[in-house]
C-alpha cells in the first residue's frame, strides 16, 4: 500500500508523543482517520462538537504540558473548532488542530462546504497553512508543531481532503520533531539594581500574582518576607499560590475578595508578577507600578507602568533578591492579612446548609465538594458563578488543578475541559462544576464520557437562570429578561443516557450525594438544586452599581416583580 500524506502527518505524531486525537469525522478527513486506525498507537475520541474537541485537546495539553491534537471536518466541522480554540490560544496552551478542506480542485469556485480556514483561524493561532503538494510534508506538520510548542499557542494545519490522500514523496519524518527548549530569561542586572531601587524605597509594596508565578512558590514567599509584602492573586495564579502562603490576602477583580482589592489599591509600590490582570479600574491610581513578564508585548498594556522587566519570574526573583537590601515595616502586610482573615470567617460562615431549609446555597455546595475531593483533584469550572464560587470555596494545596476559560470567558467549558484532563490523566479525580446554561449548552458530549468510560463527575449547579449575567443586569439597573432556563431533572437525562444520576434539592442530602458521586466507579452528573438569588458581591460597591441595584428594585416593584426582592432578602440576610 502506498504511503499517504496522511501517513506522514501521523507518524509526525507519533514522534510527538500524540496519543489522542479529538473530533469528529467526516468525509474530507477519510484519508487521516484511516491513518490513524492503521497506526494502532493513536486513539480517535469521538466527541459530539468540535467546539468541544478543542477545548478538551485544551486541557490535555495543559495537563500534560505537551502538545495535543484536534481535527474537524471541512467547513462547519472544522468552524466549530473556532471558540475552543481560542481559549487555548489564550491559555497559552500548545495545541495542533488539522483542519480539513474541501478538495484542493475545488477551491475558489464557491464549492459545498467551501470556507477559508486559512483566514477565519489566523485569529487564534500563531501558524496557520494550507498543505496542497506532497513536497509540503512532513515539514508543514513539524513547522506548525513546533510553532506551537515554543510560542505555547495553536498551529493549525489546513489539509484539503484529496490531498491527505496523495502519494508522498520520500521524505523521511524525523525521529525528534519536536525540540522543546527552557531558556532562563531574566532581566540584566542594570535592570535588576533599577527594579530593587524602587522596591528598597517603597513602604507600602503589595504583590500582584498571575498564572506565570507557576513554579516560583518558594520564591515569592521570600521576596513576600523581604519585602513584607500582601501577595494579591489572579485568578489563574490561585492553584499555584494560594497554599501554604501566610502572605496570601485574597484574589482581586470582579470576583474577588475586598482584602485583595484595598491591598492593590492602597500601596504605594504595586510590583505584578506574571499577570496580564486585565481590569483596568481594580488597580492603583497613585503609585508606582512595576511589571515582570516573560512576554515583553504585556508590558504596560492594561495600566500605566513605572518600569516594566522581561523575564521568567523564578529566574527574576532569585537574580533580583541579592539587591533588595533595605528593611521593610510589617505593618502594611499585618493590615491586610488581619483583613484577610475577616473576610474568609465571613465568607465560610455562608458554607452552611440545614435540612429541609431549600434551596441549597451554592457557597455549601462548593465547599463540600473542595472538602471532599482527593488532594490531587482536579476541577474544571464553567464560567460565571462556577467559576466565582470556585474562586472562593476550592482550596488549592499545591497537588490540585483548577482549569477554566478564565482569558477567553465562554460558557460551556467545563465538561469539555473535564474529557481532556481524564483522558490524559486516567488515574486522577476529575470533577466538573458546571452551570446549568453551560451543561445545556454542549450537554451532548455526557454520551461522550459514557462511551469512552470517563469517570468525570459532573456537578450541575442547577438555579433555573443565566444568574451571573443577571447580577450584571441587576448593578446596572435592568430587569433580568431572557435569563430563565426551564431545565429538565439533569439527573433524570444522565440516567437516560446510561450514566449515573444524582438529583439533591435538601441540604442535609448534600454531603452524602456527593461522597456517593466521588466514589462511584465511572461517570456521575450530581444535579444539585441551587439558589438563583444568591448575591455575589464584588469587592468594592461602586456608586453606579448601588444606584443600578437600587433602580432595579424599584423597576422589579413597579413591574409586579416584588416577589423576587423578598426571595432575595429570604436568601441572602436569613440564614
Amino acid at each position: 500500500m502506498k504511503r499517504t500524506i496522511a501517513d506522514s502527518l501521523v507518524e509526525a505524531l507519533l514522534n510527538a508523543g500524540v496519543k489522542r486525537v479529538y473530533g469528529i469525522i467526516g468525509d474530507s478527513l477519510n484519508a487521516v482517520i484511516d491513518s490513524i486506525r492503521r497506526s494502532g498507537k493513536i486513539e480517535w475520541i469521538h466527541v459530539r462538537h468540535e467546539e468541544v474537541a478543542a477545548f478538551a485537546a485544551g486541557a490535555d495539553a495543559d495537563m500534560t504540558g505537551s502538545i495535543a491534537v484536534c481535527a474537524g471536518s471541512s467547513g462547519p466541522g472544522n468552524m466549530h473548532l473556532i471558540n475552543g480554540l481560542y481559549d487555548c490560544h489564550r491559555n497559552r496552551v500548545p495545541v495542533l488542530a488539522i483542519a480539513a478542506h474541501i478538495p484542493s480542485y475545488e477551491i475558489g469556485t464557491n464549492f459545498f462546504q467551501e470556507t477559508r480556514p486559512d483566514h477565519l483561524f489566523k485569529d487564534c493561532s500563531y501558524y496557520c497553512e494550507v498543505v496542497t503538494t506532497a513536497h509540503q510534508m512532513p515539514r508543514s506538520v513539524l513547522v506548525a508543531m513546533q510553532n506551537a510548542v515554543s510560542r505555547k499557542g495553536v498551529s493549525v494545519l489546513v489539509l484539503p481532503g484529496d490531498v491527505a490522500g496523495y502519494e508522498a514523496d520520500e521524505t523521511p519524518v524525523p525521529e525528534h520533531v519536536l525540540h522543546v527548549t527552557q531558556p532562563v530569561i531574566r532581566p540584566s542586572e542594570t535592570e535588576l539594581k533599577q527594579l530593587a531601587d524602587y522596591l528598597n524605597h517603597g513602604k507600602r509594596i503589595t504583590l500582584l500574582c498571575g498564572a506565570g508565578c507557576a513554579g516560583a512558590h518558594t520564591q515569592l514567599m521570600q521576596l513576600c518576607e523581604k519585602l513584607q509584602s500582601p501577595m494579591v492573586i489572579a485568578l489563574r495564579g490561585k492553584e499555584h499560590l494560594e497554599y501554604d502562603n501566610p502572605y496570601y490576602v485574597g484574589l482581586t477583580g470582579l470576583i474577588g475578595y475586598s482584602s485583595g482589592y484595598h491591598a492593590v489599591k492602597e500601596c504605594d509600590v504595586l510590583l505584578m508578577l506574571g499577570t496580564d490582570f486585565p481590569y483596568r479600574q481594580f488597580y492603583p491610581k497613585e503609585a508606582t507600578i512595576l511589571q515582570v513578564d516573560i512576554e515583553p508585548g504585556h508590558l504596560g498594556r492594561r495600566t500605566d507602568l513605572t518600569y516594566g522587566l522581561c523575564g521568567d519570574v523564578k529566574a527574576t526573583i532569585e537574580a533580583l533578591m541579592p539587591f533588595l537590601t533595605e528593611p521593610h515595616d510589617g505593618g502594611h502586610l499585618k493590615k491586610f492579612t488581619d483583613h484577610y482573615r475577616k473576610i474568609r470567617d465571613d465568607l465560610d460562615e455562608l458554607t452552611t446548609g440545614k435540612p429541609g431549609h431549600k434551596p441549597i446555597h451554592p457557597q455549601y455546595l462548593t465547599k463540600a465538594v473542595s472538602d471532599l475531593a482527593s488532594e490531587n483533584a482536579v476541577f474544571t469550572c464553567d464560567v460565571g458563578t462556577p467559576t466565582l464560587w470556585a474562586a472562593r470555596y476550592l482550596q488549592m494545596n499545591g497537588q490540585r488543578r483548577l482549569l477554566g476559560s478564565f482569558n477567553h470567558g465562554t460558557m460551556a467549558n467545563a465538561l469539555p475541559q473535564a474529557i481532556g484532563a481524564q483522558l490524559a490523566e486516567p488515574g486522577r479525580q476529575v470533577i466538573s462544576l458546571s452551570g446549568d446554561g453551560g451543561l445545556a449548552m454542549l450537554m451532548g458530549d455526557l454520551l461522550t464520557l459514557r462511551q469512552h468510560k470517563l469517570p468525570v463527575k459532573v456537578v450541575v449547579f442547577n438555579n433555573g437562570a443565566l444568574s451571573f449575567v443577571e447580577l450584571e443586569m441587576k448593578a446596572q439597573g435592568f430587569l433580568e429578561t431572557g435569563t430563565a432556563l426551564d431545565n429538565p431533572n439533569f439527573a433524570a437525562v444522565a440516567q437516560a443516557v446510561g450514566m449515573e444520576g444524582i438529583r439533591v434539592e435538601d441540604p442535609g442530602e448534600l454531603e452524602e450525594a456527593i461522597q456517593r458521586a466521588l466514589k462511584y466507579d465511572g461517570p456521575v452528573l450530581l444535579d444539585v438544586v441551587v439558589n438563583r438569588q444568591e448575591l455575589a458581591f464584588p469587592p468594592k460597591i461602586t456608586f453606579e452599581q448601588a444606584r443600578g441595584f437600587s433602580l432595579w428594585m424599584m423597576k422589579a416593584v413597579l413591574n409586579g416583580h416584588g416577589n423576587e426582592l423578598i426571595d432575595l432578602a429570604k436568601t441572602n440576610f436569613i440564614r
